[in-house]
């Protein structure tokens, strides 16, 4: 992919990451919200965790710059940081104002006294011992996020499968993945559609809309409008689809997936 290169984990964390990544961008790069939050650690500036994003944003970082970060997967990182993902929605923070200032001058110590090729392996490491202390799966949780990678069910329908209300629902939606259950919903809903472009690029846009749950072509151009800033094509035509390897945050119908 150029500047970004996802990388599998290792199998004991593969329920809460979905990638480890390297990068090494310079100029002007798109993010595109999939409902994941990153910690990551940028040479010469530090650890950041990086908040589930409700629209794309653009940065623009100096040539040469090298970065190394994993990737959770939805709804993983707030429990393990002890933090409400709400509090990091479209945000950056350093490591530091999540977590203490000791933890990071640790991870810190380790990542920059490191060979390049170690340092993904050293930030799931920290992850380890995050889960270790601290990482309990929420069936509510766990619930909503599969329910809604393989479909778009309604608020309604996920709060009567969870015995709670829909406000119950929405609070825990909003602690665990940074919004409620209906943006999740069309984030998700956007990145079945990445996978299945990736998956079957045969298709045309409005079969792969029905596919992904969107009413017609036009639905699914307005959501992609207004989540990534682009067009279907343009956004299949970025490196947004193949950004978290080859696992991935959704779960595509029998017969759609790569075999």
């Amino acid at each position: 992919m150029g500047w970004y290169t996802p990388q599998s984990v290792a199998s004991d964390l593969s329920d809460i990451l979905v990638c480890g990544w390297t990068a090494c961008a310079e100029g002007e790069h798109l993010l595109v919200p999939d409902a994941c939050m990153d910690v990551l650690w940028i040479r010469g500036v530090g650890i950041r965790v990086c908040g589930p994003e409700t629209a794309a944003w653009s940065f623009t970082l100096p040539p040469g710059t090298r970065s190394v970060g994993v990737r959770f997967r939805p709804g993983s990182a707030s429990p393990m940081l002890r933090t409400s993902a709400s509090e990091l929605r479209d945000s950056r923070a350093d490591l530091s104002d999540v977590t203490d200032a000791r933890t990071e001058r640790i991870l810190l110590n380790r990542l920059e006294n490191s060979e390049d090729h170690e340092q993904v392996a050293i930030l799931e490491s920290a992850v380890r011992s995050w889960a270790s202390s601290s990482f309990r799966h929420d069936p509510v949780i766990n619930h909503v996020r599969t329910a809604l990678s393989e479909h778009s069910w309604s608020v309604s329908s996920l709060a009567d499968a969870a015995a709670l209300t829909s406000r119950q629902l929405q609070r825990r939606c909003n602690d665990a993945f940074g919004y409620g259950p209906a943006t999740l919903r069309s984030i998700l809903r956007l990145q079945r559609f990445m996978a299945l472009a990736r998956s079957r690029p045969a298709l045309g846009l409005a079969e792969s809309a029905a596919h992904c749950g969107f009413s017609d072509q036009a639905h699914l151009t307005r959501e992609c409008r207004r989540i990534s800033s682009l067009t279907p094509a343009a956004l299949l035509r970025t490196q947004a689809p193949d950004w978290h390897g080859s696992d991935t945050v959704v779960a595509l119908a029998e017969g759609d997936a790569v075999a």
